[in-house]
């Protein structure tokens, strides 16, 4: 696939974590991050600068029955944590898989990953790296979803891409109404008047603000990606 056929030439992809656990009740689930990495790596090629933003609740889920009761900030705290792991389990998967990849977060472990530092960041995309931005916004209250569209926003992203388990935004639940049916594209001012909840209120208040486009996918649609990107009809388009 030659580069030119791409319609985005930079792109920030939201996966939850609970993309990462395929039929798995949590954790990792090693073929399912095997497959979305192959997914990304065929954007790269066509020379699409990729970041991401990773979620935790795969491995917070696990642990979520402790933390009822629990002060909030403590738990945003960990859920950021996980995220962190995500991240590791994710770049990883991408070495592997002959990309280059970094993961840069929010809170400070050096040790492990290094700082997210806007430069950096736009110097890594420039190079062709894919970078993988961890534990959300830094601050409890805040989710990933926010923290999708800041990083979007501070990059200068063409596109937010908000991978979920439906294949875009429907008139109705599709599981429960047959006749329910995809909308191609759909205004932020109608999405929020329909209250059809595509991320939370401080997200996309964001990037309705910033003019930033989100676009609502399955990662679990085989090729979707890639055709998002090549800017075909897949998945819902949210413009300002």
């Amino acid at each position: 696939m030659t580069k030119s056929k791409a319609a985005h030439k930079r792109i920030l992809l939201k996966l939850s974590g609970e993309a990462l656990m395929g039929d798995d009740q949590f954790g990792i689930n090693r073929a399912t991050i095997v497959r979305m990495v192959e997914e990304v790596a065929e954007v790269v090629h066509m020379g699409v600068e990729v970041a991401i933003v990773i979620g935790g609740g795969n491995i917070f889920r696990g642990v979520a029955g402790g933390s009822v009761g629990m002060d909030r900030a403590t738990a945003d705290y960990m859920g950021m944590l996980a995220t962190v792991m995500n991240a590791l389990a994710l770049a990883d998967a991408m070495n592997k898989q002959g990309l280059v990849a970094r993961v840069m977060s929010a809170i400070a472990i050096e040790q492990v990953v290094e700082p997210y530092v806007r430069p950096k960041a736009l110097q890594y995309l420039e190079e062709g790296k894919v970078v993988i931005f961890a534990a959300g916004t830094g601050n409890p209250f805040f989710t990933t979803d926010t923290a999708a569209a800041l990083r979007g926003a501070e990059i200068g992203a063409e596109l937010v891409l908000k991978a979920t388990k439906v294949d875009g935004v429907y008139t109705a639940d599709p599981k429960k109404d047959p006749t329910a049916t995809r909308y191609t594209k759909i205004s932020f001012d109608d999405a929020m008047s329909q209250n059809l909840g595509i991320m939370d209120a401080t997200a996309f208040a964001l990037c309705r603000d910033q003019k930033l486009p989100i676009k609502v996918f399955s990662i679990f649609k085989h090729g979707a990606l890639k055709r998002v990107v090549m800017g075909e009809d897949e998945g819902t388009l949210v413009y300002a």
